[in-house]
């Protein structure tokens, strides 16, 4: 079965195939860093971790691209109002022209948040201040195709007539009269109220580090026109995959695909954009004051059952957070860990990286990882079953495949923190203490202690399966789905 994914684009299911055979160019949309890091953006970065993980598994080269826009109106604003909230100046961090000392603040704690849940690293990660003569290229090509002018009203602004582009509103499939107008930018300088921006005017009221000489005077870019030279600067004129978030497809990668084929460039041939974060069925806003961070997540549970809860959804689908959502994440990482913690005492792995027939058909099927999750649920119920059976071929069958498909879903790539670890290490040693006070109880014939230790231990959520190698532990099944 070949790769299938859900393109915007065209609305359909698509065979994915590649622009250059065993490759995959892929860009998605990462953070403006104007704040710190909500949930929703953490849940975009692990949708595309996992499938750059699963690309990787199944052979292809993979080249990720990931933006971080390190300009625009609301870093500006911010740092201009006491420097920002989350902003503290220093000795190390001076007070004047202090926007990029919030940008990159904001993009460091993003970088952490990333990494606490085990986002990867991608190939390139290219800021938008970094990439301003690329920027001008672009307007430069498409005003002298016809789709761009600069301000009727003398002002060092550039737009993109999306009148002129017959194709305009392709990807999200609407019409240009049932659009709003473009509010990036004062309209007086337009041709059409929709038209958006390019490059910017800069502001008497902004500092001077907040822009640069162009043609058409100094300014900055807009925040459409940063993807689209960034992307294609990495990728080339066309690539694989454009992704992102589902609030992304319009006005921002409508606005992308636009310049980027009017001037001429193939740009991406499969767009993915995953679904949102609610809390408790409400979108985060906020207004209402029910923003939900990395930190407290962090805080209620272990990293790797917060990678579990965010990446356990169907990527399109909208992900639900409600108050026990991690307990239930936890309960699901707990019996895959005991599983393997179980079958390594008892079985040697052969390391040979394989999945089941169920994770792969999942994982190719539009990235399913709620199948491809049922299937490794299914494998560690069966892997414990052939521990008790002492069918130690099939128990280690299993633990490869447990193991192979873990990683692909990142879940063993995960830094616990070292409480974490001791605290694991603290349970096995009380465990096995148990363990062996119950296995003296049993040489005794004393079998109301062992029962006792017996029933104790489940009363706490733990199974003791007697094999011929001695008593094993795993924590015991839970309702919570997986």
């Amino acid at each position: 079965m070949a790769q299938r994914f859900y393109d915007s684009k065209t609305a359909q299911i698509r065979d994915f195939e590649p622009l250059v055979p065993g490759k995959v160019s892929l860009y998605y949309c990462g953070a403006t860093v104007q704040g710190k890091p909500h949930v929703g953006h953490i849940r975009s970065a692990i949708v595309f971790d996992i499938l750059i993980r699963w690309m990787e598994y199944s052979g292809f080269d993979v080249i990720s691209v990931r933006n971080v826009t390190d300009i625009d109106d609301k870093i500006l604003d911010r740092s201009a109002a006491s420097y920002g909230e989350d902003f503290q100046p220093d000795s190390l961090y001076p007070s004047e022209d202090p926007w990029y000392v919030l940008a990159y603040r904001f993009e460091r704690a993003f970088h952490e948040a990333y990494t606490s849940v085990g986002v990867r690293p991608v190939s390139y990660e290219p800021r938008a201040t970094g990439h301003i003569p690329e920027m001008i290229v672009l307007i430069e090509r498409l005003i002298e195709a016809g789709h761009a002018y600069p301000a009727l009203d003398g002002s060092a602004d550039v737009y993109f007539e999306v009148a002129s582009w017959a194709e305009y509103g392709s990807l999200t499939r609407q019409s240009i009269d049932q659009m709003q107008d473009a509010a990036d930018a004062d309209p007086r300088g337009k041709k059409d109220p929709r038209d958006f921006a390019l490059w910017k005017a800069a502001d008497p009221k902004d500092p001077e580090t907040a822009g640069w000489n162009s043609p058409w005077g100094r300014g900055r870019p807009g925040w459409h026109l940063e993807c689209s030279a960034m992307s294609t600067k990495y990728l080339g004129a066309q690539f694989d995959i454009h992704g992102g978030g589902l609030d992304l497809r319009f006005p921002h990668h409508e606005n992308e695909l636009a310049q980027s084929t009017a001037a001429g460039d193939g740009f991406a041939r499969y767009w993915l954009h995953n679904g949102l974060v609610t809390i408790n069925g409400e979108k985060m806003s906020k207004s209402i004051g029910n923003i939900v961070t990395p930190e407290q997540m962090l805080a209620s549970a272990r990293p790797t059952a917060v990678r579990y809860f965010l990446g356990q959804a169907h990527y399109r689908s909208q992900l639900d957070y409600q108050d026990s959502s991690l307990q239930e994440a936890q309960a699901a990482v707990e019996r895959i860990e005991s599983f393997q913690a179980r079958a390594t005492r008892t079985v040697e792995a052969t390391g040979e990286r394989q999945v089941t027939p169920e994770f792969r058909a999942a994982m190719e099927d539009d990235l399913n990882v709620p199948q491809a999750l049922a299937a490794l649920h299914a494998t560690v119920r069966a892997g414990n079953i052939a521990l008790d059976t002492g069918d130690s071929v099939a128990a280690a069958q299993a633990l490869d495949q447990v193991n192979t498909m873990v990683s692909v879903l990142g879940l063993d790539d995960v830094p616990e923190n070292d409480d974490v670890a001791g605290n694991n290490q603290v349970l096995d040693a009380v465990i096995q203490a148990q363990l062996d006070a119950r296995a003296q109880a049993r040489a005794d014939k004393d079998w109301a202690t062992a029962d006792t230790i017996r029933d104790t231990l489940a009363a706490a959520g733990i199974t003791i399966e007697d094999t011929p190698s001695g008593a094993e532990w795993h924590l015991a099944e839970r309702t919570s789905r997986p």
